[in-house]
């Protein structure tokens, strides 16, 4: 308790000195002319210096961190081990406020930082139990892999050590001091990264709650499927006759917690572009390799760019920042990128639950089993005494009951016990087994496509597209668990207490496609359905929209021979594939004319004069979503109108469960509204607006959603469409965290974070662009136009040149705002401009042109 009461006394003081400091610097605000600069020459002290030398504990030998114009390090060591160390160093250098807030997260502790608003949080991180998972994987480390992390946990603690009186903004305003950075919290990292994109947690809760709305019949209109497939009616049967309706509110609560990880960038994405190309597709005669990573939209971005060198050793691409690992990039000899395979590998299983003798039990076929139980002890910022939850598991996984209420108490205990049903959940991980993190670190230093095939496919516990390349070869590889279940496809929870769905195994590794320099000379995906329909396994139900894919496929048979320059255009590619399918609908289609007669029906010539408007502009418009375009501004209006016609009056109101299920579950595989719009007709129970009294057909809803695009614009922009600009409507936002969090915290701390905006924050920024284009910036269609997801980083290696690797990232090298290099990767971002990482010495030592010799300490102590 002693340690809690000081605890209680230190954060009172740090918040006194606080507001004593907000105070100063909103009298120097009302006096100059902004808060930026006052805060920039304040934290100043807290950049890490780019010159000269420093001491480092721990290092054997000096090392070299030479950065470029965006402040990018090329780190040189003698040994692994000093290069451990040194990225370590480096990685908190730059982003240790993103390094700390992650750790928090994925261990389920931000309510140490940021007190019991985000308790609920954690709550929900501890139940699912990512540490005890990092800690299986620490066990089946190699040896020198354990000892190169344990180095550069050394790393990062000296820089912590060293700078404990000079920490970033972020932490400094917090007041929280961060603590010694373990081994395991790297590993933490990984789990919170690959939770982030192993999304069918967040689907099925969606689904879950959707079917508690309208019941599975019309849900399974809804759920994602490919336009080839038929509607999963049987899938969906599993939810018939249960007693969905009661769980509303605790989905509810369940689905806010959702939204806040979300709006702290650990939400469901759909994630990325890559494509390889053969010699024999390029004009040097030898491979390229294209990648672009989707993520949200955050601030930093997750990826941080560096390039190691340690004797024969080099390479260089994307890190994260607590991972000592080049996630994807360039070693000299191979290449390799990566994309999600959308996989399914978590269910939802519904419980059935039983107090016996006082002590919860579950059904499982015919036993009645006790529920398996921890306690974990909660630190709260400003409080004196800890929260202890009891987190409850049952063989399917832990029962997420617990992130169920805001409420101290356990939902399932007796007296508050209002859920018909328990939620267990099941995630694909295989422990202590985990050959993961070892064959990464061996694919960063394979040589050749032949080696690679060696480790790429002893990657399990992340699911994803590995597509890698030398000069001569190119490769494709699924990694991944996918769980084989005795029956269903695991898009929709299932009843658990049956037994009929469970897992029996994974599927074995042998079995996932793979593809090695295929006859037609290129390999790509985007998170598209890279298998056949009638492929034996089940990989996903969930796959994104097709037309990325095929805009890839259509623009390299386009060329017969591609240059950098060629694939940098693909990647900064804005042309929508889907709308040459919506306008043959719109025009071509026996649709067309049904819509037309609709429309000339009406007695209201206004409404009329606005649906032909909206026809004239989407017949002349070439599908290319650029800034400034008309169409795209049309075609992004109509999306909305069109979704929120078809399926608001089913799911709303606005704000309810069903409805703010629906948005996500829209946005992160292939969607409802494109399926309705291209593929299903009248059949569909959607196309009717419930709220009249007679039946309607989909042309009648279609007519009414073109008139209400282009109301839309007008009531936007004014009647004059020489106004109507795709990147007046749709934009680019890099907000921090701590932002996108500020409608959880007082009205005073509001108020402090509106000033300060334009410190940490920066946009909005005019976006091209849409969900299905190669260029991605996807919006909620139905909510709002704001970019929620991009491409984080682009890379290309073209082993034809002399330097094949060039990348950018779509922030600035660090999370410190105070640097210079916080924003200035945004402007080269935008601009669509690559970064060169030179591999041979003459042309490092010119890109490299600020250099910091990190020395061992105990030099300086001698």
């Amino acid at each position: 308790m002693q340690t809690w009461s000081l605890m209680g006394e230190r954060y009172h003081r740090q918040v006194l000195s606080l507001k004593v400091f907000l105070v100063a610097v909103l009298l120097l605000c009302v006096m100059t002319s902004g808060c930026t600069k006052v805060l920039t020459r304040h934290f100043a002290q807290s950049v890490e210096k780019m010159h000269g030398e420093t001491f480092v504990h721990g290092l054997n030998e000096p090392v070299t961190v030479s950065r470029d114009r965006l402040g990018i390090p090329c780190i040189d060591a003698a040994t692994m081990e000093d290069l451990s160390i040194a990225m370590g160093y480096v990685h908190a250098s730059d982003r240790l406020s993103q390094m700390t807030g992650l750790k928090l997260m994925a261990q389920g502790r931000l309510a140490e930082l940021a007190g019991d608003s985000l308790i609920d949080i954690d709550v929900y991180m501890r139940t699912l139990n990512l540490k005890k998972k990092a800690a299986d994987l620490w066990e089946a480390l190699s040896p020198e892999n354990q000892f190169l992390i344990a180095r550069y946990s050394d790393g990062v603690n000296a820089y912590q050590n060293s700078h404990r009186d000079r920490l970033p903004p972020g932490l400094r305003l917090s007041g929280y001091a961060p603590e010694p950075w373990e081994p395991i919290d790297s590993l933490c990292l990984f789990f919170l990264v690959n939770l982030a994109l192993s999304f069918n947690l967040h689907q099925e809760i969606t689904i879950l709650s959707i079917a508690a709305h309208i019941g599975p019949e019309k849900t399974a209109w809804l759920l994602p499927i490919y336009p080839d497939e038929p509607i999963p009616s049987g899938e969906a049967r599993k939810l018939s006759g249960l007693e969905l309706g009661s769980m509303r509110g605790d989905l509810s609560r369940l689905w806010k917690t959702q939204e806040t990880l979300e709006a702290l960038g650990m939400g469901p994405v759909a994630a990325s572009n890559n494509w390889a190309l053969s010699k024999d597709r390029t004009d040097r005669g030898a491979s390229i390799l294209a990648n672009d990573t989707h993520l949200l939209l955050s601030f930093p971005s997750l990826w941080n760019m560096i390039h190691v060198k340690c004797g024969s050793y080099q390479a260089a691409g994307i890190s994260l920042a607590g991972i000592p690992s080049v996630v994807a990039g360039f070693n000299g000899h191979i290449a390799w990128g990566m994309t999600m395979v959308m996989a399914d590998n978590q269910d939802l299983f519904l419980e059935q639950l039983k107090l016996i003798d006082g002590e919860l039990h579950y059904l499982n076929r015919d036993a009645w089993l006790p529920v398996q139980e921890r306690t974990e002890t909660f630190r709260i910022r400003g409080k004196k005494k800890p929260l202890e939850k009891t987190i409850r598991e049952t063989i399917r996984g832990p029962l997420l009951n617990d992130v169920l209420t805001a409420r101290p108490k356990h939902m399932v205990q007796p007296g508050p016990l209002d859920l018909p049903y328990g939620i267990s959940f099941s995630w694909a991980v295989l422990g202590n087994s985990d050959e993961t993190i070892n064959s990464f670190f061996s694919l960063s230093r394979a040589r050749s496509v032949e080696e690679a095939f060696q480790h790429v496919p002893r990657i399990r516990t992340i699911a994803l597209n590995m597509v890698f390349a030398d000069r001569d070869s190119i490769a494709w590889q699924v990694t991944g668990l996918f769980p084989v279940r005795k029956a269903g496809r695991g898009l929709v929870p299932s009843p658990g207490w049956t037994g009929d769905y469970d897992w029996t195994g994974f599927l074995d590794s042998a079995s996932h496609p793979y593809s090695l320099n295929p006859p037609k000379g290129y390999i790509a995906t985007a998170n598209h359905r890279t298998v056949p329909s009638d492929f034996p396994h089940t990989l996903s139900s969930s796959w994104y929209w097709p037309e990325r894919h095929e805009r890839i496929e259509q623009l390299i048979e386009a060329t017969e021979f591609h240059t950098r320059e060629s694939v940098m255009a693909m990647q900064l590619d804005v042309q929508s594939a889907y709308t040459v399918k919506l306008k043959e609908v719109l025009f071509e289609s026996p649709l067309a004319s049904r819509i037309d007669e609709e429309i000339m029906s009406w007695n209201d010539h206004g409404r009329q004069t606005q649906a032909l408007r909206a026809l004239e502009i989407l017949r002349e418009f070439d599908g290319v979503m650029h800034t400034e375009s008309l169409g795209a501004a049309l075609m992004g209006a109509f999306y909305t109108s069109v979704t929120r016609a078809i399926f608001l009056d089913e799911l709303g109101p606005e704000t309810s469960p069903a409805w703010q299920s629906f948005l996500v579950l829209n946005n992160i595989c292939y969607s409802p509204t494109s399926d309705h719009l291209t593929v299903r007709g009248d059949e569909s129970p959607f196309w009717n607006d419930i709220s009249t009294p007679e039946p309607d057909t989909k042309a009648q809803i279609i007519a009414r959603s073109l008139a209400e695009a282009t109301r839309m614009l007008e009531e936007t922009f004014g009647k004059d469409s020489e106004k109507w600009q795709w990147g007046k409507l749709h934009t680019y936002s890099f907000e921090t965290d701590s932002s996108k969090m500020v409608h959880h915290l007082g009205i005073l701390e509001r108020f402090l974070f509106s000033l300060f905006s334009p410190f940490f924050n920066r946009g909005p920024f005019p976006a091209p662009g849409d969900h299905t284009t190669l260029n991605v910036s996807a919006y909620h269609m139905g909510h709002d136009f704001d970019t929620w997801l991009i491409p984080a980083m682009r890379m290309i290696v073209d082993f034809g040149l002399d330097e094949p690797l060039v990348c950018i990232n779509s922030s600035g090298q660090s999370d410190n705002p105070a640097s210079p290099h916080y924003d200035d990767g945004i402007e080269a971002w935008l601009a669509g401009t690559y970064q060169s990482f030179p591999f041979q010495q003459s042309n490092r030592e010119t890109h490299y042109t600020r250099v910091l010799t990190l020395r061992p300490l105990e030099i300086m102590e001698q």
